[in-house]
This record gives structure tokens, C-alpha cells and sequence, in this order.
């Protein structure tokens, strides 16, 4: 058998983008080897739990019981397996095995499977995988060998999944904690359209009214000066990439920044070129609920918690005291009980406390 006739190798790197994984891949070994079934198995990393794909006629329910209730823990001794070498299902079960020929008397003849070709593949991470044919007929050393020749390519596409998984949990992380910090990011082409973006930013385009999705997936500004100056900004950015980045306020009540800089790398995964990127830091609570999650996380009163937010804006004591219509010396007095209920040590921290801290996540 040819390892690349009817498609096999090229399904077998696109089954991890399908869903159920490897399904197209599988039919087509199924095809191939002239078996009934074909299955992938595998576990992931220090995990007992194996997840099983195949291809094939579907199992009665009451065999499907009979698996869980008796056999839930499959006794094919798969994991004493040697790597890479293919083995025919008298080698795999133990004639001397009560469990193991009840396994087979019960669950596999029943399937119409007296014949088996199965080979395990290990993936650089750890990842256990096997790969099986089963059914009927005979099935003879022309699947053994198709089996042997996928091993490496299978070992490549675990080793993609793996990686592809790993970076998906990270993205999914991120993504998350961003998020929660109220920041994200978005990259622009030379049209200010948008190519790719942290998804929480869509929640924020309907949050807020400050900046939307436009035609085109242009990203458009509320104010139409922000709309000329970043225009301009991404104009310059696609002529010249070393250009410096500029930092725009979108909105004071509640609190949201853009920065703007030129991309210095490109990517070659996206259909449009970005030409910049755009950080976007903001608060999605109002200057008076900000107010009023000081009150409840730190047990300030409203004037103390009122003054506490001027601060963390940047404010000096008489420039907050002056904004809040108090006096120095009571400004002065109230930053004395904030700085102990904060636990602060000064102006610094009680603002990193305040904006990149609990007060950020809640």
C-alpha cells in the first residue's frame, strides 16, 4: 500500500481543526485497510482518563453498557506496549486472562471483531497515543505495514495538537485576565480596519459607546478629532515603523486610554497586514462605583473613598481637596485613614493599589 494514496497523510494534519478530531482521517484508514473500525486513543499528559475517536458502525447500546459497567477500564494491556511496533490482537490478549478473554467473548465478538492491528505512538511531550484497526476479515502484514509508515507522521500530528491545545489554554488565560483588567489589544491595518483583536474587546464595543466596529471592520471612534488623529497616527505608522507611539484619552469618567504604536513585526499568518496596534486600557465602572467598591473592599467612608479615587487619577492632596470642596487639613486627615485602610505606605502604592490591584478585578 502507498502511505499517500487517497488523501490519508494530508487528512491526518488537518483532523486536529475537525470536529470530532481526526474523523475524515480515520474514515479514510477505515477505507484503506478494508477494516470496520478505526480508532484513535490517547491520553493526555498526567492524565488517567483516555479519550477515545473512531470511525465505524455504531456500538448497540447494550454493548455500549456492558463496556462501562464491566469493561470501563479497557483490559487491552495497551500501555505494556512497545512504541512504534504494531501488534495483531492475539498479541494482545492473554489467553491466560479471564478478564481479558471475556473481553473478547463479550464485548468483541459481538462487534464482529476477531482481528486487530494496533501500534502505539508516544509524543515528545509525554502523550500516549494508539491507533487501531479492527473487524472481521483478516487483516494481513499490508495494514501492518501502512501503520508502521504513519508513525512518524502521527507522532508530528500529536506533537502539533499538543502545542496547538497548549496554546489555546495560554490564549484562553490571557484572555481572561485581560479581560478582567479591562485591557486588550487590537491591530489595524493602513485603512484603520480591524485584523485581529483580544475577543473581550467586542463586549467592550457594545459596553461602551466610545469606540464601535464600523464598515469595512474600520474601528471608529465616538469623537470625530480621536477619528482624525488616529488616522493619521496609522498613516504614518504604515510609512514608517519606527515611528513613536502616541497615547490618546478616549474618556476621563469612566477612565479609558489608547496607545498606539507602529508594528515592527509582521505577520505572515494574516490575510491584511497590520500596520498598528492599538492597547486599550479603561475601567468598565463609572467614577461613582469605583467610589462605592472602595467603600466595600477596604471599609472607607464615601468622603475618604472619593478622595482615595482623586488620588489615584494622579490628584496632589490640594488639588483633590480643592476638586472635592474640602479643606487641606481634612484632605490631609482623611489620606492618614486611607493610607491604614489600604495598607499603603504612600501615594504610590495607594494607586497601584487602587488601579492594578483588587480594585482592578473586581
Amino acid at each position: 500500500m502507498r502511505l499517500d494514496d487517497g488523501g490519508l497523510l494530508a487528512a491526518l494534519h488537518e483532523g486536529m481543526f475537525e470536529q470530532p478530531l481526526w474523523h475524515g482521517f480515520l474514515d479514510r484508514l477505515r477505507a484503506r485497510s478494508g477494516a470496520a473500525y478505526a480508532s484513535l486513543a490517547f491520553r493526555p499528559v498526567d492524565e488517567e482518563r483516555i479519550v477515545e475517536l473512531y470511525a465505524g458502525p455504531p456500538t448497540p447500546l447494550h454493548l455500549d453498557r456492558l463496556f462501562n459497567q464491566k469493561y470501563g477500564r479497557d483490559p487491552l494491556p495497551y500501555r505494556r506496549m512497545r512504541e512504534a511496533r504494531v501488534y495483531t490482537l492475539d498479541e494482545l490478549l492473554d489467553p491466560g486472562d479471564a478478564v481479558q478473554q471475556g473481553y473478547r467473548a463479550e464485548f468483541l465478538q459481538p462487534l464482529g471483531i476477531t482481528n486487530m492491528r494496533s501500534v502505539r505512538v508516544t509524543e515528545p511531550s509525554g502523550m500516549d497515543a494508539w491507533l487501531s484497526c479492527a473487524g472481521g476479515r483478516e487483516l494481513g502484514s499490508g495494514v501492518g505495514a501502512l501503520m508502521t509508515a504513519l508513525v512518524p507522521h502521527l507522532r508530528i500530528a500529536l506533537r502539533s495538537f499538543v502545542a496547538l491545545e497548549r496554546e489555546k489554554f495560554r490564549s484562553s488565560v490571557n484572555s481572561e485576565a485581560f479581560g478582567r483588567l479591562n485591557f486588550g489589544w487590537l491591530t489595524l491595518d493602513a485603512q484603520c480596519r480591524i485584523v485581529d483583536m483580544t475577543p473581550h474587546l467586542e463586549q467592550l464595543f457594545q459596553r461602551s459607546r466610545l469606540l464601535r466596529r464600523g464598515r469595512y471592520d474600520r474601528l471608529m471612534p465616538a469623537s470625530p478629532a480621536i477619528d482624525r488623529e488616529m488616522t493619521a497616527l496609522v498613516k504614518t505608522f504604515a510609512a514608517d515603523r519606527e515611528a513613536r507611539p502616541r497615547a490618546i484619552n478616549l474618556s476621563r469618567d469612566p477612565l479609558m486610554d489608547m496607545l498606539v504604536r507602529p508594528i515592527q513585526d509582521r505577520s505572515l499568518s494574516v490575510p491584511s497586514a497590520p500596520v498598528a496596534i492599538a492597547y486599550i486600557s479603561g475601567d468598565r465602572w463609572s467614577q461613582a462605583d469605583r467610589c462605592d467598591q472602595l467603600v466595600d473592599l477596604f471599609g472607607l467612608s464615601p468622603s475618604e473613598a472619593r478622595l482615595a479615587w482623586a488620588i489615584a487619577q494622579g490628584m496632589s492632596i490640594s488639588e483633590a481637596a480643592a476638586d472635592l470642596g474640602l479643606t487641606v487639613e481634612t484632605a490631609r486627615n482623611y489620606s492618614k485613614k486611607i493610607y491604614a485602610k489600604t495598607g499603603a505606605r504612600g501615594q504610590a502604592e495607594l494607586v497601584r493599589n487602587i488601579l492594578t490591584g483588587v480594585l482592578a478585578l473586581a
